[in-house]
Parts: C-alpha cells; sequence; structure tokens
C-alpha cells in the first residue's frame, strides 16, 4: 500500500490547482513545499516587518469561465482597476493612461493621440484573435494543435496571414502596420513591444517575438486583466483552502531531491532528509528542465528526450526589484497628474521600441541597458494593509538584464541595474531615493535559488514560437515525445496553457490524472 495516491512536487499555483482537483477526486494527495510559503510566483510574502510584496507575479490573468466557476474563485476579492496603468516615454510627453472601460480608454488615446492611434490599437487586438485562437491560448482540457490544425483554424486568408506572422515574425511587423508613426504613437508602440517581449529572448524587432503579443493579448470573451485584495497570494491561499478541505495534506520546509522509479514507472519521491514517500503518480510544478534533469538520473530517460529537455530556452532577461517606501513618490512636471487619486498605482517607463531592440542586442553581449525599460506598482495604494500604517511597497519589473556570466560580473550589473532603475524613477518623482527604507533587487538568476525555476525563467520555458502550441509539452509530455515514466506527470507553467496566473496547466494536469485513474470529479 503506497503512502498516497500521489505526490505532488511544489505548491505553486498551478502545483495547488492539481492537486486541489486530483484531491476533490478521491485521491489521497501529498503536496510538498520546500519554502515556507507557498503559491510560487503567486505569492504574497513579507520581506521587511510589515511589509507584504507579490513577489513576483501580480496580476490576475484572465481566466477561463470554466476554471473560474468551478475552482469557486467568485469568492476571492479579485478587482478590476479603474486604469490599468499610465505609460511615461521618454520624451517628455504627457502621461497616457491605460483606462480599463474601454470608452473612457478610447476617449483618452483620440484626445491624447488621435483616432489613427484607437483604431490601430482596435486593430492589432483583432489581429491577435486567430494566433491565439491557433495556440490554443484559453483552451482548458485540450491538447495543443498541430502547426497543420493550427493554420487551419483560421477562418479566411487575413487570419492565416496573422498566424503565419505570429509564427515567423516579429512584433513590430504587427505594430508598424497597425501604429506606423513612430513619433505620434511611440508610447503605444512601447507598450505593445514590451508586452511582447518580457517573456521572450527576442528584441521587438527580432523574428519569432510576434506570438508572445497574442498570447499577452488573449482573453476569454469580456475578461480583462485585473487584480487581487491581499495580493495575488490570496488566490494561492484560496486554493490551498480547498485541497486541504478535500483531504490533501500540505508540507512545508521540504525540499524533495530526487524522483523514485522502478523499471519504467514512478514510485515515490525521496528527499533531502533520506525520507522516501511513495506513490504511483507523482506530478512536478516545477519546469520540465528542472524536472527531468535535477530528479532523474540522466540514463532513465532515452537520448532523443533528453534533447528535447535540452533545448527549450530559459535565458530570462528580466529584473525585479521591491521597495519598503515611507510615502509615495511625487511626480514632478510634465506627470504631476498622477498624483491625483490613485493612479501612480502601476506606472510604466518605456523607451522606444527601438530603444528596446538596442538594449536586447547589448544585453546578449552582457551589457546592461543605460536607460532600462520597466514599471513601477504601488499595489499599497488600493490595498493598505500590505504594510504598515501611512507607509507602502512598491515593486518593479525591468528589462533587459543581461544573463549568464562570472558570480562578480552578476553582481556588478544587479547593482548597475538597480541605480539606473532608481535613478529614472528619480527623475520623474525627485522624493522617491527619499522613501526607500529599504530596497531588494532580484536578477532572474537569484528566483531560481528562491524558486527553483531553471534560469529563473518565470516562464518555465520562454514564449517563443519553438516552445510553443504543439512544443510545448502537455501533463504527459509532447504529442511526438511523451513522458517515458508511467505516472509522472507535469503541471507548471512549461506546459500547454503556459505562464500568467490562469490555472489552465494545474487544471489539465489534474485531470489527466483522474482520467488515466478512472476517476471523476465529484
Amino acid at each position: 500500500m503506497p503512502d498516497y495516491d500521489a505526490v505532488v512536487i511544489g505548491a505553486g499555483h498551478n502545483g495547488l490547482t492539481a492537486a486541489t482537483v486530483m484531491a476533490r477526486g478521491g485521491m489521497r494527495v501529498l503536496c510538498l513545499e520546500k519554502n515556507h510559503f507557498i503559491g510560487g510566483m503567486a505569492t504574497t510574502t513579507e520581506l521587511a516587518r510589515g511589509f507584504r510584496f507579490e513577489l513576483a507575479g501580480s496580476i490576475q490573468f484572465p481566466i477561463p469561465n470554466e476554471i473560474f466557476a468551478d475552482l469557486g474563485f467568485d469568492s476571492c476579492p479579485i478587482y478590476e482597476p479603474e486604469v490599468q496603468s499610465v505609460s511615461i516615454g521618454t520624451a517628455q510627453e504627457p502621461p497616457l493612461f491605460l483606462h480599463s472601460d474601454p470608452i473612457r480608454l478610447l476617449e483618452h488615446l483620440s484626445e491624447e493621440l488621435g483616432f489613427e492611434a484607437v483604431s490601430g490599437m482596435a486593430e492589432v487586438a483583432g489581429w491577435a484573435q486567430a494566433p491565439a485562437r491557433a495556440i490554443g491560448r484559453m483552451d482548458v482540457r485540450t491538447p495543443p494543435k498541430s502547426l497543420d490544425a493550427m493554420l487551419a483554424c483560421a477562418g479566411d486568408e487575413e487570419e492565416r496571414e496573422a498566424i503565419r506572422v505570429a509564427l515567423f515574425g516579429s512584433v513590430m511587423d504587427v505594430v508598424d502596420r497597425y501604429l506606423p508613426d513612430r513619433v505620434k504613437h511611440a508610447q503605444v508602440r512601447s507598450m505593445l513591444a514590451f508586452l511582447a517581449v518580457n517573456s521572450t529572448y527576442r528584441g521587438p524587432y527580432s523574428p519569432g517575438s510576434a506570438l508572445c503579443l497574442a498570447f499577452a493579448l488573449a482573453s476569454p470573451g469580456d475578461a480583462t486583466m485585473s487584480k487581487v485584495r491581499g495580493g495575488i497570494g490570496t488566490m494561492s491561499d484560496h486554493l490551498l483552502g480547498l485541497f486541504e478541505q478535500h483531504g490533501g495534506e500540505l508540507r512545508r520546509h521540504v525540499k524533495v531531491a530526487r524522483i523514485v522509479t522502478g523499471g519504467d514507472r514512478v514510485e515515490g519521491v525521496g528527499l533531502g532528509d533520506g525520507e522516501v514517500v511513495t506513490a504511483p503518480v507523482v506530478v512536478s510544478n516545477l519546469d520540465p528542465t528542472a524536472t527531468f534533469t535535477q530528479l532523474l538520473e540522466a540514463d532513465s530517460l532515452p537520448e532523443a528526450f533528453r534533447r528535447r529537455v535540452g533545448a527549450i530556452d530559459h535565458r530570462a532577461a528580466y529584473f525585479q526589484m521591491h521597495f519598503a517606501l515611507s510615502g509615495l513618490p511625487e511626480y514632478a512636471p510634465p506627470y504631476e497628474a498622477l498624483n491625483h487619486g490613485d493612479s501612480r498605482h502601476n506606472v510604466t517607463f518605456f523607451g522606444t521600441a527601438e530603444d528596446m531592440q538596442r538594449d536586447f542586442e547589448g544585453c546578449v553581449r552582457g551589457l546592461v541597458p543605460e536607460v532600462p525599460s520597466f514599471n513601477l506598482s504601488v499595489p499599497s495604494l488600493r490595498d493598505p494593509d500590505l504594510a504598515p500604517p501611512g507607509k507602502h511597497v512598491a515593486s518593479s519589473f525591468a528589462f533587459y538584464a543581461p544573463v549568464g556570466g562570472t558570480k562578480a560580473e552578476q553582481a556588478g550589473r544587479r547593482d548597475a541595474m538597480a541605480q539606473r532603475i532608481v535613478a529614472r524613477i528619480t527623475a520623474a518623482a525627485p522624493n522617491f531615493p527619499d522613501l526607500v527604507e529599504r530596497q531588494f533587487a532580484y536578477p532572474a538568476h537569484t528566483y531560481e535559488l528562491m524558486f527553483g525555476c531553471t534560469g529563473g525563467d518565470f516562464t518555465h520555458g520562454l514564449l517563443q514560437p519553438e516552445f510553443m502550441g504543439p512544443f510545448r509539452p502537455g501533463p504527459r509530455g509532447w504529442p511526438d515525445a511523451p513522458v517515458p515514466l508511467e505516472g509522472l506527470y507535469l503541471c507548471g507553467a512549461g506546459c500547454h496553457g503556459g505562464p500568467g496566473i490562469t490555472f489552465i496547466p494545474g487544471y489539465n494536469c489534474g485531470y489527466a490524472v483522474l482520467e488515466s485513474a478512472g476517476s471523476s470529479a465529484r
């Protein structure tokens, strides 16, 4: 008699989702987490006394209706901000407000940029629909389409061309078509460029960057990007409650050292302290690379399968900062409008798309951007319980931070990147340095240590065409390269469904296990 019916490695949001689905289906499930907190990159964690941060993910991506209803997320305090973000360019132009209300957004864009910008944005959104449908961006419990099937899902030649551009073109191939004015449309062009490349190792003019734009713009119905009171970790806490309600067991501070196998199937996991937990099903919330290269013996896998895993790109060029602040940044002209209401809760500082391309090319050569592109969010502006009274938490996500190098080189790049981010914030909000009580600078490799994701890659496999659609594995591997061990499943963001806090990969995996076991959810 095994100890459990299934063991889940990692209590990230997808791991908890898979664990919850299996436990609700009647399985005895143990979830193991090496950290003291749950949620993985969908967590809200205290870094300084009284200051709680959304450590990595902070945006609630649109959730497919099926998952939203099935997992009871309507009980979570999800809300749509009145202003999603405010964009600041490099030419001292007035800030651009991205209102959640489409009518207000269209009115604002028309006033600031003219009707051409409004129609261009609408056409970019329209362009994204066919590629998003082709890669199954919001599909639930459905395997990825083959390349032929991706093209066949187009309704006409225009949609087929959109899919071809998404697969082989750059994001600027799309943006230049619909928003060609590099001066007048600079802020919108920058926003779309950053949106497309921040999950890739590409510049906005690099072939292969367009598909991530379709991925980012996809939405089921009228759902939009949202926020969660208490931070994104509230969603993970909700899942943990469901998991435990259905008899699931979570153990924290437990590191899995290996997956135990016998012949061609799994038998459980071995822990760092030598304990072995037996189960006929092991579900890994780690990325495929970490799962197959760190937890299994190389010779237990076929060579062709090892090569498939080894080809996954994890060059994560992002940089995260967190700040404990004694007050709010005060923006100077021409950005003083941000000081009213809660508009400064999420401000993006962008260079032009051309600047970003140069930054990417410099990143490849190990150079830190002179003027990085990044966002600065202050979630405590709307969620004051995240910080002590009168104080605030702020976080920044930046691009392009060079990857690799020696420890000394990494430390120097970290410090330079942090200084340049703070300098650019200070140029717009001069009081910012005086507000900083604590700051934390996290290059991607820091997140590798923290979360166990290869290269610190939060996508578990970059969102480039060579690792999307049929090239991204499902719970049991790729269509032409299934996992060669019975009972071993994948549930993380490296699976079809991909990154973004949508819970799709974990949900797919949980049901795949139940279906294999001949069970059905209650």
